[in-house]
């Protein structure tokens, strides 16, 4: 970096520095402090959170309660938006068109979509419960139900981002070059065979790529879960960033949340750090 360039940096610098190193580093120090709601702070406690955090069944049911929805949302997402963009990728008239109404989900404010999805799950009036008793089943409790919550929650997610990884996906597969198909299908190979054994593998970079931008909103999965649950019923939706929010402003305990939001920290770098070591993998074997 030559000395002329460095001042056009100093405020990317001073920005960084201002939104993300302080503001870790305050999160560090109120969790190993005592401070209450109203800023009163009786001083250095040491690991005494994180101990009481690893005591606390809580954390470790809204730990369970996070990887669940994070497994199932970014499992299904992949497999939705894997066939969803095969589809988007074929030239067909007006693809642009539905390309830019499959984004109509994803830049809908999270506040929105979880009140629209409140009235779809409505015990009474709804329109899930209206089409189960339309096709002879029994009506579900969508949110008030421990069982049913964490599943209810999936469905919006998945609603709303399966077309972004599909986007994504499909963007992927029109960047395949075309010669390994075309040996694959002078040596014999099907559609099927072609599919599994030559696009997945040429298309494993960007699928890991998609995979990491959902992993680190699915682990901080926070609005709409507080909208529609609170976290509630028992618990039941209870991820570790709802349950950060719930200690600092409800419990009114900072120095905890701080240390849960730490935790939250940890996991999500930890993951990011696995999608990153297993791409840059694949693209050494590539």
């Amino acid at each position: 970096m030559s000395q002329g360039t460095f001042p056009f940096l100093i405020p990317a610098l001073v920005a960084t520095v201002a939104l993300v190193l302080l503001p870790v580093l305050y999160t560090i120090w109120l969790s190993v402090t005592d401070q209450d709601i109203a800023g009163n702070n009786s001083g250095f406690v040491g690991f005494d959170n994180f101990v009481l955090m690893f005591q606390n069944s809580e954390f470790w049911y809204s730990l369970f309660v996070t990887l669940q929805l994070f497994v199932v949302c970014l499992v299904v997402e992949t497999v939705l938006g894997l066939a969803l963009g095969y589809l988007l990728s074929r030239d067909v008239p007006g693809r642009a068109i539905f390309q830019g109404l499959l984004l109509i989900p994803a830049i809908t404010a999270s506040v929105a979509v979880a009140l629209v999805w409140m009235l779809i799950y409505d015990p009474t009036l709804g329109a899930a419960n209206q089409l189960l008793t339309a096709i002879g089943l029994d009506p579900v409790v969508w949110l008030g139900s421990r069982e049913m919550a964490p599943w209810s929650i999936a469905i919006v997610d998945i609603w709303q981002w399966t077309p972004f990884m599909a986007l994504i996906i499909s963007a992927g597969i029109r960047s395949l070059p075309s010669e390994p198909f075309e040996a694959a299908s002078i040596d014999g190979a099907g559609p099927v065979k072609k599919a599994l054994f030559v696009g997945l593998p040429l298309l494993r970079s960007v699928l890991l790529v998609a995979m990491l931008l959902r992993t680190v909103d699915l682990i901080r999965f926070f609005d709409t879960i507080y909208i529609m649950t609170q976290g509630g019923p028992v618990n039941a939706t209870n991820t570790l960033n709802v349950y950060g929010y719930r200690a600092a402003f409800i419990d009114q305990e900072p120095s905890y949340a701080a240390a849960l939001q730490l935790s939250l920290f940890v996991l999500v770098i930890l993951i990011a750090a696995i999608f990153t070591v297993v791409r840059k993998r694949s693209t050494d074997v590539e």
